[in-house]
């Protein structure tokens, strides 16, 4: 007995089910991958807005700072540290330690300088102490025997300490911190744009030549007109 018509286009029939039931996971698959990409996108961009703009400026900055003029200030305090904490400063001092606590509180109440606890570089007869910081540069130096303070703070202006943040200059290891997650936003942001230009490539036929301009432009200058 010869098959029926609706036999025949039964097989016919399961596979173009079976590719529209293809092509709609398909679909559901990449939504849901647009939708993740694009969240992860919007997240980064906002976590990381505020710190692109600063890095962005002081990118300027740095590029023209011989441009822009600053009037350092400089700040100069002096003092005489008591007789009873300087058998502690020579103790120290014999030990090539760091300053004793009750120096560095003195320091503190007394000429409003903080002193760290770290390295202090002696010589013969006196303790200096370097505190650099962003935009800034200063030092306090101790007689160790007659107690003779002298400390100097030299602020290059908002510009410099700006610069400094950007180059992560005596910031501390909290700001370094900050720099290396702030760059992993920045990767985060950078790839699921890249992602979000690959999936929308094809309604913008200009995406890869802009993004091609973006690479060749620099390895050209680097090329030809950096030496």
């Amino acid at each position: 007995m010869p098959p029926t018509e609706a036999a025949v286009q039964s097989p016919a029939v399961d596979a173009a089910a079976a590719d529209r039931a293809l092509a709609k996971k398909r679909a559901v698959v990449r939504a849901g991958f647009l939708r993740q990409t694009l969240r992860w996108h919007w997240i980064s961009a906002a976590i990381c807005l505020i710190g692109m703009l600063l890095f962005a400026t002081t990118g300027i900055t740095l590029n023209h700072a011989g441009a822009i003029m600053a009037k350092p200030e400089t700040v100069s305090r002096e003092g005489e540290l008591p007789a009873a904490l300087r058998p502690a400063l020579q103790a120290a001092e014999a030990a090539k330690g760091e300053l004793p606590a009750p120096t560095r509180a003195w320091l503190q109440d007394e000429l409003k300088v903080k002193a760290p606890a770290g390295p202090v570089e002696w010589s013969a007869g006196e303790a200096y102490v370097a505190m650099p910081g962003p935009g800034s540069d200063a030092w306090v130096t101790i007689d160790t025997e007659s107690g003779a303070v002298a400390y100097e703070r030299t602020d290059r202006g908002a510009i410099a300490y700006l610069n400094d943040l950007h180059k992560g200059r005596n910031t501390g290891p909290a700001w370094a911190w900050f720099i290396d997650i702030f760059a992993a936003g920045c990767v985060v942001f950078c790839v699921t744009g890249l992602l979000l230009l690959q999936l929308h490539s094809k309604a913008r036929v200009s995406t890869w030549p802009l993004v091609g301009a973006g690479l060749v432009i620099p390895v050209l200058l680097l090329l030809f007109l950096v030496h």
